[in-house]
C-alpha cells in the first residue's frame, strides 16, 4: 500500500483512539506500526501530521509493537531517521528521541545486546552534555530544547533502570552551573545521585571517585547493566511521603571516605543552591531525592538543607510545604528544631482556618496537622496523637461547626477527638472544655439529623461523625455513654436510619457495639410500631438479637406476626428467627416457629418456618449453626442454555487444573488453647482470591475453616498459613485439601492438592502458665490424678549420641514442667479435647532412657510409644 495522504491518516488514527484494542483485532492492524514508521520519511506529510504519529507511537508503543524484536526494529529506524533529518530546524527532533526511548523501554529491547540500545545511549548523553555529536541535529538555536529533552529520556532510563547511568555520574555534576536548561538537569543529577547512593549502598562498595568528572567518548559509555537489573522496581517512589520515609532504614551500609563525603557535599550543595529557580513541583521532588539520599549516610549532617528551610518555611505553596514535612518525617530534630516545629504547627494552623483558601487546600492543611511528624513524639508507634506543641488555644479555631464543609468538619472532629483524647482530665477554667463542646456538637447534628424530611447527607454526617469519636474515643466512658444515648434517642425519633445503624454496628468495636446493641434492643422490643417502622425495627432486632431468645424479643416478634402482611415483612421477621436459631436459639422460639408457620399467608413464609422448627428441634447447636451457614458446596455454574458455545462454558464452569501452590507442613512451636497447624507455601502459577479447604475423613476432627488468600505470584514471598486444628480425637490424620482460585486471565478454576499429615506431635498443647514454685506439686497432682481410670506404661527411648537434655530441648522443651538437667524432666502434654500425656525422664543411660508415662485416655497408649520409640530418629 502507498503513502497516506493527510486525512487518510486523520481517518485511521481517530478509528485506532476510538477503541485501539477492536482495531488491533482487525485486519489493518499489522501495517499501522509498519506504515507509520515508513511515512515518518514521506516528503508529502507536513511536519505536524508526522508529530501526531509519533504522538501515536508515544502513547501506544506496547500495541504498536508488542515484543522485543519488533521494538527493537522500530527504535532502529526512528533513530535513523533522525540522522536523516536536514540542519534546519525542524518539530520532528524532539519527538524521534522521545519515541525511540519509549519503544525501548515499553517493548523490553533495552539491553547491552540492543544495537538501537547502543546507539541511543551515548546520543543522550552526548546532547545531555551540550557536546557535538555529529550532523544532522539543527542550528544551535535548537539545542537547549535537544539537551532538555536528552534529560528527560535520561531521566527515564534512569527511573526504569536505577544504576544505569551511574557511571556518568561525575559528567553530569559538571553540567551544575554551566549554561543550559537548569531544571532538566538538576532533576536529572538528584536522581542519578539518589540511585547511586542506593546501589552503592547495596553493594558495599563506596562512590570510587563516581563523583569526579570523567571524559566522555562519543562513541561508548559506561553503562552499569548488572546493577541495572539488580536494582530494578526496588528503589523507593519519586514523590515525597513522609510515611515512607519513617519507615525506610536510610543508607547506613554506604561509609564514603572524606574526600568523597566533600564532593557529595559540594554536588547537593550545587543543587540546592539552584533549586529556586525550578517550579514547585520540581524543586518538591528534588528536595525528596536529596532528603532521601542523604538520610542515615554516614558523614552527612542534614543542615545543609538549612539554608533552603529559611527560605521554604514561608511559601505558600502547598507543594513545597508537603516536602518541608517530608524532610521533617526523614530528619527529625537534627535539622527542624522546636522552634521550627512551633512555627510549622502555627503556619498549619493558620492556613487551615483561612476564609479565601478552597476546600482541597483547607483539607490539605487539615491532614497535615492530623498526621504531622513530629521531633519526639510521646506515643507509641503508630498511635495517633495531637501534637504535643499543638494546645487548646492554638486550635480554638479549627473546633468543628456544622456549618463547615462536610469533609472539613470530619477533619477538624477528628483533631478534637484527638485533643480529648490527650486531656481525660478535664481541665477547670475552661468554658466550655474540649470534651464538653464535642458532647454538645454531636448533640446538635442528631437532632438535626432527628428531624423528619432531613437530607439524607446530614444523616450520613452524623454517623461518621459517630464512627470517628468512637474510634478515637472508645474507652472514655465520659464520651461513649453520651454517645450511646444520644444514638438510641436518635432511632426513637428516625427509625427509618434503621440501614444506618446496622452499618454502624457492623464498624465499631466492642466498646461501643455491645452496649449500643443493649440500648436499641430496648427500644425495638419496647415501642413496637407498624408499617416501615415496623420493617425497620425487625432490620434492627436481627442484628442485636442475641442467644437465649429474651421473652420480649419472642412477644414483639408474636406481636409483629399480626402486621406481617406482605412478603418482604414476613421474610424480615423470619431473619430474626434465623438470627436468634444462629445464636442458640432459646426457650419459646420453637412455639413461636409453629404459630408462624400456621399464621403466615405467604406459603414461602410458611415453608421457612417449618424448616427452621425442624432444624430447631432435631439438631444441636453446633450442627444447626452449619446448617444455617453458607453452602461449603462449589455451586454449578455452566448452563445448558450456552452448551454449544465451549468458550462461553469454559469460562463459566468451574475447570479442574494442576494446583498453583505447593504445601508443606513446618514446625511450630505450641501456644494457644488449640493446636495450630503452620503451612508454607510455594507458589507455582499466579493465583487470585484463593481458597483453601480442608477436610478431614471421618469424625476425628471438627469441621476445618477455609483460609482466604487475596493473591499469589512466583517470586514473591508468601506468609505461612496457620491452620487451627479441632480434634474430636487426639489422633493423627491425613488433611485433603482442595483449592478453589481464579486465574490471571479471569477463569475460576479448583485442584486437589497432595494430602497434609498431621502427626501425633502436631496436637501437642503446654498446660497453662503454672504458678512459679508450685510446678512439682502441679505435676504431681496431674500424675496422680490419671488413675484408676487411665493407665501407666513405660517405653525405652533410645537416645542416640545427641543425648537426653539435647533431645527434650528439640522436641520436648514447651512442655517440660519440671526439669533437673541433665538426667531428669517431668513433662506434661495436654492434647485436645480433654486428654494429657504425662512422661517422667529418669535414669538415662548411655544408650537411651526409660520413660514411664500416664494417660487419662487409653486410646493414646499405643501412639505415645510409637512417637517416644522415634523420637532418636527424628
Amino acid at each position: 500500500m502507498g503513502p497516506l495522504s493527510r486525512e487518510a491518516w486523520a481517518q485511521r488514527l481517530g478509528a485506532f483512539r476510538m477503541s485501539p484494542s477492536t482495531f488491533m483485532a482487525g485486519a489493518e492492524s499489522e501495517d499501522l506500526g509498519r506504515d507509520l514508521l515508513s511515512d515518518l520519511r514521506n516528503e508529502k506529510l507536513s511536519e505536524p501530521t508526522k508529530v501526531s504519529l509519533l504522538a501515536l507511537s508515544l502513547e501506544y508503543p506496547d500495541k504498536l509493537w508488542p515484543d522485543a524484536l519488533a521494538a527493537e526494529a522500530a527504535a532502529t529506524f526512528l533513530l535513523d531517521t533522525l540522522l536523516l533529518l536536514p540542519p534546519r530546524p525542524s518539530a520532528l527532533r524532539r519527538p524521534l528521541l522521545l519515541a525511540a526511548t519509549t519503544t525501548l523501554l515499553v517493548g523490553g529491547a533495552l539491553s547491552p545486546t540492543s544495537g538501537a540500545s547502543c546507539r541511543l545511549l551515548p546520543l543522550l548523553l552526548g546532547l545531555a552534555l551540550g557536546r557535538d555529536v555529529g550532523r544532522g541535529f539543527g542550528p544551535t538555536s535548537e539545542q537547549r530544547l535537544l539537551q532538555a529533552t536528552a534529560c528527560e529520556c535520561l531521566r527515564e532510563l534512569e527511573s526504569c533502570k536505577p544504576g544505569l547511568l551511574r557511571g556518568s555520574l561525575g559528567l553530569l555534576r559538571s553540567l551544575s552551573g554551566q549554561a543550559g536548561p537548569i531544571q532538566p538537569l538538576s532533576m536529572l543529577l538528584a536522581l542519578v545521585l539518589r540511585n547511586t547512593l542506593v546501589v552503592q549502598s547495596r553493594s558495599g562498595a563506596g562512590l570510587q571517585d563516581l563523583l569526579v568528572a570523567g571524559v566522555f567518548s562519543p562513541g561508548g559509555g559506561s553503562w552499569d547493566w548488572t546493577l541495572a537489573e539488580e536494582a530494578d522496581d526496588q528503589l523507593l517512589p519519586q514523590t515525597p511521603s513522609w510515611p515512607a520515609a519513617e519507615k525506610e532504614p536510610g543508607l547506613a551500609g554506604l561509609e564514603p571516605s572524606p574526600e568523597e563525603a566533600r564532593e557529595l557535599r559540594a554536588a547537593v550543595a550545587q543543587l540546592l543552591d539552584t533549586s529556586y529557580l525550578l517550579t514547585t513541583v520540581a524543586q518538591a521532588q528534588l528536595l525528596w531525592l536529596l532528603g532521601w539520599a542523604l538520610r542515615g549516610l554516614r558523614g552527612q549532617s542534614p543542615v545543609i538543607f538549612k539554608p533552603q528551610l529559611a527560605r521554604l518555611l514561608g511559601t505558600a505553596q502547598v507543594t513545597l510545604l508537603h516536602s518541608v514535612l517530608a524532610l521533617k518525617a526523614a530528619f527529625g530534630e537534627a535539622l527542624f528544631t522546636a522552634q521550627d516545629e512551633a512555627l510549622l504547627l502555627r503556619r498549619l494552623t493558620l492556613a487551615a482556618q483561612h476564609p479565601a483558601l478552597p476546600s482541597p487546600t483547607h483539607l490539605f492543611y487539615l491532614h497535615c496537622l492530623l498526621s504531622f511528624p513530629e521531633n519526639s513524639p510521646l506515643g507509641l508507634e503508630g498511635e495517633e496523637a495531637a501534637p504535643l506543641l499543638l494546645g487548646h488555644q492554638l486550635c480554638r479555631s479549627l473546633m468543628p461547626d456544622l456549618l463547615n464543609d462536610p469533609m472539613a468538619f470530619l477533619a477538624r472532629l477528628h483533631l478534637l477527638c484527638l485533643l480529648c483524647a490527650e486531656d481525660e482530665e478535664q481541665e477547670k477554667g475552661q468554658v466550655p472544655s474540649p470534651r464538653q463542646y464535642l458532647l454538645e456538637l454531636l448533640a446538635g447534628l442528631r437532632q438535626r439529623a432527628a428531624l423528619d424530611g432531613s437530607p439524607q447527607d446530614l444523616a450520613t454526617l452524623c454517623f461518621q461523625a459517630s464512627y470517628l469519636v468512637a474510634s478515637c474515643l472508645a474507652m472514655q466512658p465520659s464520651v461513649v455513654k453520651p454517645l450511646i444515648h444520644g444514638l438510641s434517642q436518635l432511632y426513637r425519633a428516625r427509625p427509618l436510619l434503621a440501614p444506618r445503624f446496622v452499618d454502624l454496628l457492623d464498624r465499631v468495636g466492642p466498646e461501643l457495639g455491645r452496649p449500643l446493641k443493649e440500648v436499641l434492643w430496648q427500644e425495638v422490643v419496647t415501642r413496637p410500631g407498624k408499617g416501615e417502622a415496623l420493617c425497620c425495627h425487625l432490620q434492627i432486632l436481627e442484628k442485636v438479637a442475641e442467644g437465649g431468645a429474651h421473652r420480649a424479643t419472642l412477644n414483639f416478634l408474636q406481636a409483629a406476626a399480626i402486621h406481617c402482611t406482605d412478603w418482604g415483612r414476613q421474610q424480615a421477621l423470619l431473619r430474626v428467627c434465623q438470627a436468634l436459631l444462629r445464636t442458640g436459639g432459646g426457650d419459646g422460639l420453637a412455639d413461636l416457629l409453629q404459630g408462624l408457620a400456621r399464621q403466615l399467608e405467604d406459603p414461602d413464609g410458611r415453608d421457612h418456618a417449618r424448616l427452621y422448627y425442624s432444624l430447631l428441634v432435631h439438631l444441636a447447636g453446633p450442627k444447626l449453626r452449619v446448617a444455617l451457614g453458607p453452602s461449603l458446596a462449589t455451586p454449578a455454574l455452566a448452563s445448558s442454555l450456552v452448551a454449544e458455545n465451549q468458550g462461553f462454558v469454559a469460562t463459566l464452569m468451574v475447570q479442574e487444573t494442576p494446583p498453583p501452590i505447593r504445601l508443606s507442613v513446618e514446625p511450630h512451636r505450641a501456644k494457644g488453647p488449640l493446636p495450630m497447624l503452620q503451612l508454607q507455601v510455594e507458589v507455582l502459577d499466579p493465583a487470585y482470591s484463593l481458597e483453601l479447604r480442608f477436610c478431614v475423613q471421618g469424625q476425628l476432627y471438627a469441621p476445618l475453616k477455609a483460609i482466604h488468600i487475596p493473591c499469589l505470584c512466583p517470586g514473591r514471598p508468601a506468609h505461612p498459613l496457620y491452620l487451627p486444628l479441632q480434634p474430636r480425637r487426639p489422633a493423627p490424620a491425613q488433611l485433603h485439601v482442595q483449592a478453589l482460585y481464579t486465574t490471571p486471565t479471569g477463569l475460576t478454576c479448583h485442584a486437589h492438592l497432595p494430602p497434609l499429615t498431621v502427626n501425633f506431635a502436631n496436637l501437642f498443647l503446654p498446660f497453662p502458665q503454672i504458678p512459679k514454685g508450685s510446678e512439682r506439686d502441679f505435676f504431681e497432682r496431674l500424675w496422680d490424678s490419671c488413675l484408676p481410670k487411665g493407665v501407666e506404661s513405660c517405653v525405652w527411648c533410645p537416645l542416640g549420641p545427641q543425648g537426653l537434655e539435647a533431645l527434650v530441648s528439640h522436641h520436648l522443651e514447651p512442655f517440660v514442667v519440671v526439669a533437673q538437667p541433665p538426667t531428669s524432666y517431668h513433662i506434661a502434654i495436654c492434647l485436645p479435647p480433654d486428654s494429657m500425656l504425662l512422661l517422667r525422664l529418669e535414669a538415662a543411660q548411655v544408650d537411651g532412657v526409660p520413660v514411664v508415662l500416664r494417660t487419662n485416655d487409653w486410646d493414646l497408649l499405643p501412639l505415645a510409644g510409637d512417637y517416644i520409640r522415634g523420637l532418636a530418629a527424628c
